[in-house]
């Protein structure tokens, strides 16, 4: 952990005018956030002690505030498979999976940064969608540009290496080939009206294309690195190594023409340099300049004074060859580094380019519409259809449905069978606002969505054992955080609540989970609530602003056909022992499980033990008056009974409850 005192106030902003060379942050807009200012200043303090040579790319200070953005929490990040699924962590079958035809890297992070941070300004929502439109309507300029973003690398990758120093060779080619393809986007985007002005650094792809060589190698060890013709002196280096190349290439011929000796060869290994090499059959013939300088089985190895200076001259070109290169390297990344700022702002505008390109080709191929947002309550989609649902469900047509909720109409209770679409309704419905809320176009054949400051989701549930908690207490602590932290602009998505636990206790809470979100002052909410509770349904004649729906079904004989349409109204059925048959459980399973059913609904008819009253809404969950058995248990002395007068005594009991 790191040191406590580096998060005080005045050292974390002591920390920061130190490292900005300013006297005060309030140009940064950090005056009176005590917090942002420790954070701030301890992460700078954390970098100076640890990572010291990325200092440099660190940007001016600038305050974030999550008011400007959507609140996802993890629960609801996690049920809308946003950017993974929740069965398995894959990104198909993800919204992102949908989303993302962006072709450059830095397309791909904005989208995904988008996606986990909805917007809740309607000018600048608006202002995406416009962009988005734009290329719709543009489908011939829009295959061109994504032809050329292909070509885009890393701009952004790139360039924060530059800064750290650390740029490879074929860095910087992928920003000089990238930089090349820039003046055609601005064009094409110009041409649709979306020019972002972007910022062509042509002093940046004036020096790549003068300093480094078409084709570097992947490293400086070898050299190559530097184009021709950049530096003189490394010019002439260069032009002198390649002369005494040159007398050596052609010293063999030479001497073999002066010697007379036709097997001589000239050679070169690490510990001697270049030797001229004769066999000792043609010893007599070495001539007097000839230096020996190693004796081997069958042959000598010679050397001459002209030989070594060439080679001195070859061996000390390479070596002020490879300092100068590097020099000259160092020198090209820290100029492309001082003008990081420029390539970085290129960078975020090609990514906002590729990003709304890529959503027109969704909205094209999908058949999504342009929302209307609005920052009213009322959320309202005319045929909505769940965007990866739609993609992935291939064996039949996807069913779209409308969804309305405002004021008036708040909570929606959704009830119906099992396997009969209502989590995928509740999602799809889920899904599009959030859409809506990141300048995407959306699923359906009509859109009116009144922005949302937050979407809870309460879908599911799984056991913590890590944390001590159950499948039913994590229900609950999802639901209180919901019901402590939700506001009227906020989407409440309820799928099942209460089934963690007993039918009475589970519908007792859901009862009143829907009383207090119709009813609190803070709350009344945007909700829909799914629930096989269809005692609920009551509640839409009790609450003025609660509303049915149901998952409609036909009935062909024994037959059950999911018909996955919204329609007004409750329903009375789950079906759960049809879903079990096609579940596979074994046939006489499915039998008993019938004629249990049965038995219960006959007790339930005969009994009615669930009742409302004509008051304030709750359950009554016994009869009334006392119960005779009852009493008789609780007045017996059962530390003075036998055991035989306990069985007696037990007995009796048995008899008087079987009578009624």
């Amino acid at each position: 952990a790191y040191e406590p005192w580096r998060f005080e106030t005045e050292a974390a902003r002591q920390a920061l005018l130190e490292f900005y060379g300013v006297s005060s942050l309030a140009g940064f807009g950090c005056e009176g956030k005590p917090l942002a200012v420790a954070a701030a200043g301890a992460l700078v303090s954390y970098l100076r002690e640890t990572q010291k040579q990325v200092l440099g790319q660190l940007a001016p200070l600038h305050t974030y505030s999550t008011e400007s953005y959507m609140m996802l929490d993890p629960a609801t990040r996690r049920n809308l498979e946003l950017v993974e699924t929740l069965r398995d962590g894959q990104r198909k079958g993800s919204l992102l999976w949908v989303l993302d035809k962006t072709r450059t890297a830095m397309g791909g992070r904005l989208l995904r940064r988008r996606i986990n941070q909805p917007l809740l300004q309607v000018e600048a929502l608006n202002r995406r969608l416009d962009a988005v439109e734009a290329w719709v309507q543009a489908p011939l300029a829009r295959a061109e540009l994504r032809e050329h973003l292909r070509q885009i690398g890393d701009l952004e990758r790139w360039t924060n290496r530059c800064s750290q120093k650390i740029a490879l060779p074929r860095d910087l080619v992928g920003l000089r080939e990238s930089l090349r393809v820039l003046p055609k986007i601005r064009e094409l985007a110009a041409e649709v009206g979306q020019d972002a002005d972007i910022d062509l650094c042509s002093e940046v792809l004036t020096l790549l294309d003068a300093a480094i060589a078409e084709e570097p190698p992947a490293t400086l060890q070898n050299g190559g690195v530097i184009r021709p013709g950049y530096n003189a002196e490394l010019d002439n280096i260069a032009m002198a190594a390649k002369d005494a190349r040159a007398y050596i290439a052609g010293l063999e011929k030479r001497e073999r023409e002066r010697t007379g000796i036709q097997k001589l060869k000239v050679g070169y290994n690490k510990v001697f340099g270049y030797y001229l090499e004769v066999s000792k059959a043609n010893s007599h013939l070495v001539p007097d300049d000839y230096i020996r300088k190693q004796t081997l089985v069958n042959a000598e190895r010679y050397i001459t004074p002209e030989l070594k200076e060439y080679e001195s001259l070859i061996l000390n070109a390479q070596e002020r060859l490879l300092d100068l290169e590097t020099q000259l390297y160092r020198g090209v990344v820290n100029q492309v580094a001082e003008l990081a700022p420029r390539l970085l702002a290129t960078a975020a505008a090609i990514a906002e380019i590729d990003v709304h390109a890529a959503l027109a080709e969704v909205a094209v191929q999908n058949r999504y519409v342009r929302p209307t947002l609005a920052d009213d309550l009322v959320i309202d989609i005319r045929a909505g259809r769940h965007p990866v649902v739609e993609l992935t469900q291939t064996s039949e047509p996807f069913t779209p449905n409308d969804a309305h909720l405002d004021p008036e109409n708040a909570v929606v209770i959704l009830t119906g069978p099992n396997m009969a679409g209502k989590s995928t309704y509740l999602r799809q419905v889920a899904l599009i606002t959030l859409m809506a809320q990141i300048g995407s176009f959306v699923p359906a054949d009509a859109a009116h969505i009144g922005l949302v400051d937050r979407i809870f989701t309460r879908i599911g549930a799984q056991d913590e054992i890590h944390s001590g908690q159950s499948t039913f207490m994590v229900e609950m602590v999802e639901t209180a955080n919901i019901l402590n932290h939700a506001t009227e602009r906020s989407l409440l998505i309820l799928d099942e609540l209460g089934r963690g636990t007993s039918t009475y206790d589970g519908m007792s809470i859901a009862w009143a989970v829907i009383e207090y979100i119709h009813s609190h002052p803070r709350l009344r909410a945007r909700t829909l609530f799914a629930t096989h509770y269809h005692e609920l349904t009551a509640l839409a004649d009790r609450l003025p602003h609660v509303v049915n729906y149901h998952v409609a079904v036909a009935e062909q004989g024994d037959e059950v056909v999911f018909l996955h349409e919204i329609r007004p109204g409750g329903a009375d059925r789950s079906y759960g022992i049809h879903v079990a048959q096609l579940a596979g459980l074994p046939r006489q399973v499915i039998s008993r499980a019938t004629e249990i059913m049965q038995q219960l609904e006959q007790q339930a008819a005969e009994n009615d033990t669930l009742r409302l009253d004509s008051g304030p809404v709750q359950f009554d969950l016994f009869s009334e008056g006392p119960d005779p058995i009852r009493q008789e248990i609780e007045e017996v002395d059962i530390n003075t009974m036998t055991p035989l007068e306990a069985l007696n005594f037990l007995y009796t009991l048995q008899q008087k409850a079987r009578r009624g």
